[in-house]
């Protein structure tokens, strides 16, 4: 781990044993940069096959996208989430701000579009909790960034690398301001200037694999691992986790759950993450406090919908201990 990053981190610790003596201490703020969506999800018994009329035994609408729900997530858990994404200036558009704020998210850092239609996604989920989504992003939703930066008080920073010019942007803002980042760099290649800037870089396995060539967690990770001065993280389902630390591979099982729903579990973990980086807890208590809270999330229906709270997570923690 880089100077900046260890500095970072150990940083929070320090601020937060500070506030510990302030009445009350304030909650967490974290900033989440990336994507936003209005998702509309089908439950069906089994996926579709074929060109067929297929009935549907539930459905929901309801917003989505990575750092979206990961700021819910946040927000949930009792910390206080500022989000930075695009929408178009569309109906959904719309309906997603309003749905934002109606969670307690702050939406000042929030680009609207002109012209652009805001991204959504069409969610099909089997009885066994697995999905299927087809999503659609307009092509004329623009990637530049306004000169923005870090709202003042900012303990961490989560960066979705689904939209990388944003991400990057405010992963310089946090590097020059001494904040710990967060990369959620679950796409199938991944810039190597986002790598550089985060603290904790957190993958699923299949986009480690696609990342770094590897099939293999640990072979994978320590190839991650020259490319970011942070953290490598995997998510790898029902398996747990792995993470380098000073060179050494660490697992941390993943949390005995009756899974109902995985949609939407990676954001929470990544936000749940964030949130514990941003409190001052070191890598793997805030690993931990991630992996409890998604799989909370997975034992209930919806992405933002199954969100938990504090409360819950750290029953299943108690629990577990």
């Amino acid at each position: 781990m880089d100077d900046h990053c260890v500095i970072a981190l150990q940083s929070r610790y320090t601020s937060v044993m500070m506030d510990t003596f302030a009445s009350p201490p304030r909650p967490a703020r974290i900033v989440c940069v990336g994507t936003t969506t209005m998702d509309f999800i089908f439950g069906l018994d089994s996926f579709p096959v074929g060109p067929l009329k297929f009935r549907a035994k539930s459905f929901h609408a309801v917003g989505g996208g990575n750092a979206g729900t990961a700021a819910v997530a946040i927000q949930r858990l009792g910390g206080e989430a500022h989000l930075m994404a695009r929408v178009g200036d569309d109906p959904i558009g719309r309906q997603a701000l309003d749905e934002l704020r109606s969670r307690g998210i702050n939406t000042d850092l929030m680009m609207v579009h002109p012209g652009a239609k805001t991204t959504l996604a069409s969610i099909m989920i089997d009885g066994a909790g697995e999905r299927q989504i087809v999503s659609y992003t307009d092509p004329n939703l623009p990637t530049t960034v306004e000169n923005v930066d870090l709202p003042a008080g900012t303990d961490a920073l989560l960066a979705d690398a689904r939209w990388s010019n944003g991400a990057l942007h405010m992963m310089r803002r946090a590097r020059a301001a001494g904040v710990p980042t967060v990369l959620d760099g679950d796409i199938p290649v991944i810039p190597d200037e986002l790598l550089a800037l985060s603290c904790i870089a957190a993958f699923s396995r299949q986009a480690l694999a696609e990342n770094t060539g590897s099939p293999e967690v640990e072979e994978g990770l320590r190839r991650l691992a020259r490319r970011t001065p942070g953290v490598p993280v995997v998510t790898d389902g029902a398996k747990g986790l792995y993470w380098l630390e000073h060179g050494q591979l660490r697992h941390m099982p993943a949390f005995k759950v009756d899974v109902r729903d995985t949609l939407g579990a990676g954001d929470v973990f990544h936000g749940a993450l964030a949130l514990a980086i941003g409190r001052g807890e070191d890598v793997a208590q805030a690993l931990r406090f991630g992996s409890a809270a998604a799989a909370v999330k997975v034992t209930r229906f919806g992405g933002r919908e199954g969100c938990p709270d504090a409360d819950e997570v750290e029953r299943l923690l108690a629990g577990a201990a």
